[in-house]
This record gives structure tokens, sequence and C-alpha cells, in this order.
């Protein structure tokens, strides 16, 4: 397994989704200062991050952002604190936080109960590129 590093931000996500492994794409191709790395929630690892931190394992159908030094966040929040650190103008999606969370997490929980439906849905968790490997934890 891994060492988990406590000088990055760490990305949990369902394994299984394709939206959430298009997600995990875009992050980091957008991740220019190479502050993520990425477990899914399936993983013997991101079961343990989420078991270290209190958080439900039943809840599969949200992102997870771990920073070190702060608890995490889930759903819309992790996704707009995520964009933080995004290139290219995505950072200003942070913007969006000024909307209430309870109005964001409503649009997140719509997709995200609509993920495998609208976006399909793997087999098994995505195997990344070699060149990719040292941005996953396992």
């Amino acid at each position: 397994m891994n060492e988990i590093p406590d000088n990055k931000k760490i990305v949990l996500f369902d394994g299984v989704c394709n939206l959430c492994n298009g997600a995990v794409n875009f992050i980091i191709k957008h991740d220019k200062e190479d502050v993520f790395r990425f477990a899914s929630l399936q993983s013997e690892i991101g079961q343990k991050l989420v078991a270290e931190r209190g958080i439900n394992p039943e809840i599969m159908d949200s992102i997870i952002l771990i920073e070190p030094g702060v608890a995490y966040y889930k759903k819309s929040t992790a996704a707009l604190e995520i964009s933080r650190n995004l290139s290219g103008g995505y950072s200003l999606l942070k913007n969006l936080l000024i909307l209430p969370e309870g109005f964001r997490d409503l649009v997140y929980d719509l997709i995200a109960n609509n993920r495998y439906k609208w976006f399909g849905k793997k087999e098994s968790c995505m195997i990344p590129t070699p060149e990719l490997q040292a941005k996953f934890l396992d």
C-alpha cells in the first residue's frame, strides 16, 4: 500500500462510475501544481480513510476531498473546493460556494442519484496508466 501523503489533497471517488472517472481524469489534466492524489471509495485505502474520519462507508454517491489539517469535504462542497486548485479558469467555480449548501447538494444529489443511468458504470474500478499510477493511492 502506498504511503498516504500528508502534503497532498486526497480525492475519494466512486471507482466504477463513468462520470466519476471522467471527473478524476479532468482533475488530473487541470492539476498543474500536482496538488491531488486519488483513491476509489471501494479500495482498501479508500475504506481506511473513510473509517478514520467516521464517514458512513455507505456513502458511495459522494466525492470526498480530504485536505491535510482539515477533516474532509463531501458532495458539492468537495467539488468546489477541488476547483480552487485547477488551472484554466476553473478555480472561479469556487465562487459558487456562496450558494447555500443545501441548494448545491440538491443539484449534486440529482446528478449523483442518476449517474449510472446517464453515464454508465464499469464492472470494476479504473486501472490507471503507468504514467498516472503515482497519482493513485492503492
